[in-house]
């Protein structure tokens, strides 16, 4: 086997062992359960993962296998003896831009043992321009085989690239970032927490936030009165419907008064 050929897969029943280019442990490989949901982060920053998304629940799925993640250093496919992977603006311009041909390497490099099919496995570039990171679009995303995540700096990439292969643009919110890592961990820490097994709790991802379109109502824990404050009476009454009552409509007035856009679209959908 050549040094630049990757690695094969082993699979041991419903686990596979899959060498990652930057695993978590260097003395072990890490186990993937067999059909687990994949991450492939293209990244100038390979380092930066897997950051948050190693900790708590994320983390431990990660430990367990039920989800992979896989970074491809883009500098590995730079040109020239500097390996540079970007240029200047065509028309002039400041900054720079990241280079077609890099990106078709890298890609490529990703495309390798993936779904051809982009509704099942879509190409994503996390940009301050594409469309917003909802609720829809991450239960989209996790029920696809898995998903390939382009992270963009300076300026951004060659848009003839983003036509070539068909990508998405994905934007965390309406402002700019110096790259796209952190829309990155942050897109695939929601679709993560929706897989199978991952939250201890399957009814969390029912009842919280934007889950049937409206925002999330208040919650409380003990102690029963904090600072004079006590918990809203019908929260300990112990009556179920009047407790679900509450909530619903405590939801629809933090939606109304915070979330005009969320606010019009149920009452469509209502209506």
């Amino acid at each position: 086997m050549s040094e630049d050929a990757p690695a094969p897969s082993r699979s041991h029943g419903r686990i596979s062992v899959r060498p990652s280019l930057k695993p978590r442990d260097l003395m072990e490989e890490p186990l993937v359960q067999k059909g687990a949901w994949r991450a492939k982060v293209i990244t100038l920053f390979p380092d930066a993962f897997p950051g948050v998304l190693g900790l708590s629940l994320i983390g431990r799925a990660l430990d367990m296998g039920l989800w992979a993640l896989e970074c491809l250093d883009l500098r590995q496919h730079g040109q020239g003896r500097h390996r540079d992977v970007d240029d200047t603006p065509a028309g002039g311009g400041a900054g720079m831009v990241l280079r077609a041909d890099v990106l078709e390497l890298a890609l490529n490099a990703a495309a390798v043992d993936t779904p051809r099919d982009v509704t099942r496995w879509p190409v994503i570039y996390l940009s301050p321009r594409g469309r917003p990171m909802t609720q829809a679009l991450l239960r989209r995303l996790a029920g696809c085989d898995g998903v390939t995540l382009l992270c963009g700096r300076f300026e951004g990439v060659d848009q003839r690239v983003l036509d070539h292969f068909d990508i998405e643009e994905v934007s965390l919110g309406d402002f700019v970032m110096t790259g796209g890592e952190i829309a990155a961990q942050a897109l695939i820490d929601g679709v993560v927490r929706l897989l199978p097994d991952v939250l201890g709790n399957s009814e969390s991802v029912v009842e919280e936030s934007f889950s049937d379109g409206l925002l999330e109502h208040p919650q409380f824990t003990r102690p029963a009165v904090w600072q004079g404050l006590e918990i809203p009476p019908v929260l300990t009454s112990g009556n179920h419907g009047e407790v679900a009552k509450w909530r619903r409509a405590q939801a629809e007035a933090i939606t109304r008064a915070r979330r005009p856009d969320l606010w019009a679209a149920w009452l469509r959908r209502k209506g």
